[in-house]
């Protein structure tokens, strides 16, 4: 960078493969006095990936109040400090957002440096429309739960949730019991080797077997529309779209997508997908 000014810098990072990080991103922690960070043992990992030895700093939930003092005043005597979470775009459902308000207060300058987020790729292929509502995580106990979910149960946009996989038969219960009449997409592994995408519809799913590891990220759909349509439809629109759908998707996917997203039947959209891949 040209121009490197102290601040505090947030810095986003990979939410699995190490590969998903901006140049940028690796010059400023490069040139950064210091890296505040969730769990230095899975941080260190990301940087000596990329050869970069610097001071890290645990900045989480049961410290970061304590610690926001002594930051504002490295960054005062000329510190350039960055944020990393353990995955993805930090403060976004991780710790930092103490020390940017105090930044903000002490009109010291903070910097976006973007990157992926679990929110971002998850919608990107979840199929549903570009319009939602990002709430995070659901709080643990069955009564602060209802009382949360009433409050947005019926907004009629896509909803985005961030679940520890080990709960995710748990938050399934009210999800179906608030949530009617909508799709779910479920991504696992996202980036990583064991990526893994679940589409189903909400009222008829009933939740894995298997018990499953890490965080997962869950966009329910806005409610799905059970008027039926009449028989007319943008067929050459409809035609790109599947053309762009059969690129990342397979053909069974598609067809469950398309139909369900469009209203049409799974053998009409099978027909147009094999006429697509004939070309």
């Amino acid at each position: 960078m040209n121009s490197f000014l102290p601040g505090l810098y947030i810095v986003s990072t990979p939410i699995g493969n190490l590969e998903d990080i901006t140049l940028r991103a690796l010059n400023v922690l490069k040139n950064s006095d210091k890296i505040l960070c969730e769990d230095t043992r899975r941080s260190i990992k990301l940087l000596n990936f990329y050869g970069i030895k610097k001071k890290l700093i645990p900045n989480h939930k049961f410290n970061e109040k304590k610690i926001s003092n002594s930051i504002i005043q490295s960054i005062s005597n000329g510190e350039r400090i960055s944020i990393i979470s353990d995955a993805g775009t930090p403060i976004i459902s991780d710790p930092g957002l103490i020390i940017v308000k105090e930044c903000i207060k002490k009109k010291i300058d903070v910097f976006p440096i973007p990157g992926v987020s679990a929110v971002s790729t998850a919608m990107s292929v979840s199929g549903f429309d570009d319009q939602y509502f990002f709430y995070g995580f659901l709080q643990k106990k069955s009564s602060l739960i209802e009382k949360e979910i009433n409050k947005i149960k019926d907004y009629d946009v896509n909803i985005v949730f961030f679940v520890p996989a080990v709960k995710i038969n748990f938050y399934i219960k009210y999800f179906k019991k608030f949530f009617k009449g909508r799709n779910i997409f479920i991504g696992r592994e996202m980036t990583k080797i064991h990526e893994t995408f679940y589409r189903e519809n909400l009222d008829k799913f009933s939740g894995f077997k298997e018990n499953l590891k890490g965080e997962l990220t869950v966009v329910l759909s806005k409610k799905i529309n059970n008027t039926p349509q009449k028989n007319f439809f943008d067929e050459t629109k409809l035609r790109k779209d599947i053309g762009a759908y059969l690129k990342r998707y397979s053909l069974k996917d598609v067809v469950k997508l398309v139909s369900e997203k469009n209203n049409l039947s799974k053998k009409k959209v099978y027909n147009i997908c094999l006429s697509i891949k004939k070309k």
